[in-house]
């Protein structure tokens, strides 16, 4: 038994902050998907509305002529599970008709009046991502209390409503929301603090690849900085490290679900890992 799962990162958008648009393209996105399951990823989300910080929403239609095709074409030919990445019930609906069984929610079934009865009615595994406002203005200046505890209240709400709404508690995902909303201090603060997440009593989502705060901490160094230069944000690809130092903290702390880019690096860093941690319980 691994201990971890990996969802490998489709983004089917010409403004994706991590890969530019490069798989905007669906026979690309296709072709990238199935490169990424061939590399370890055990699901694929497929989004086609960046919600990064600053992005504006994406009208119904063209999501849809996005995400469908790319959707068709993977079904059948992995054995990955195929996600969507869309905060739009009637996406998540027609996604499932092509062969999705995972609905990736970054509003936590929030967005949509019938979001919560259409996640009920397709019976799908459903992710709840925690996030503070709009993609378009969650990083104009994210305020918590105690952003562990403020995050772990909202996700049980949110079990508590699908479980009202009739969703099936083994179907239900949950996620921080890392990015979404917080600051570096934040972002910190929840990775150190995923434990209190476990304690839901469903599998934690983390989603730390690639993300600006890795650019963000890496600015504190001295030696970063003499090396990159003085940009904060610099290529998206440049995060691995990051995002793996992100993943290692989260298998450690109970995470077992890893949604990331870089999916072969990932898959390597968890197998080594597990295998310490097993050779450390034989001794």
């Amino acid at each position: 038994m691994s201990g971890f799962q990996i969802m490998g990162v489709v983004n089917v958008t010409p403004d994706s902050f991590s890969d530019g648009g490069r798989f905007f393209d669906a026979g690309a996105a296709v072709a990238h998907g199935l490169k990424l399951a061939d590399e370890g990823a055990d699901s694929l989300d497929i989004g086609g509305e960046s919600t990064r910080p600053g992005a504006a929403p994406v009208p119904l239609d063209e999501e849809l002529r996005r995400v469908l095709p790319v959707i068709e074409g993977l079904a059948g030919k992995t054995t990955a599970a195929l996600s969507i990445d869309t905060r739009k019930p009637d996406v998540a609906r027609a996604a499932v008709a092509a062969g999705a069984t995972i609905w990736n929610d970054v509003s936590a079934l929030t967005y949509a009046e019938d979001s919560l009865k259409t996640a009920a009615a397709l019976g799908c595994t459903v992710v709840l991502m925690h996030a503070q406002g709009d993609p378009r203005t969650m990083q104009d200046d994210p305020r918590y209390g105690d952003v562990v505890e403020e995050v772990y209240a909202f996700l049980a709400a949110r079990i508590d409503s699908c479980l009202k709404a009739g969703v099936g508690r083994e179907n239900i995902i949950v996620d921080p929301g890392i990015g979404f909303g917080k600051t570096a201090e934040h972002n910190l603060a929840l990775l150190a603090g995923l434990e209190r997440f476990v304690k839901l009593g469903r599998p934690v989502l983390l989603g730390a690849s690639r993300k600006r705060f890795i650019a963000a901490l890496e600015q504190r160094d001295t030696c970063f900085r003499a090396a990159r230069g003085a940009d904060p944000g610099g290529p998206a690809e440049g995060r691995l490290g990051g995002s793996l130092a992100s993943v290692l903290a989260g298998f450690r702390r109970g995470v077992s679900i890893f949604r990331v880019h870089d999916v072969a690096a990932t898959r390597q860093a968890l197998t080594i890992a597990c295998a310490i941690e097993n050779a450390k319980s034989r001794r």
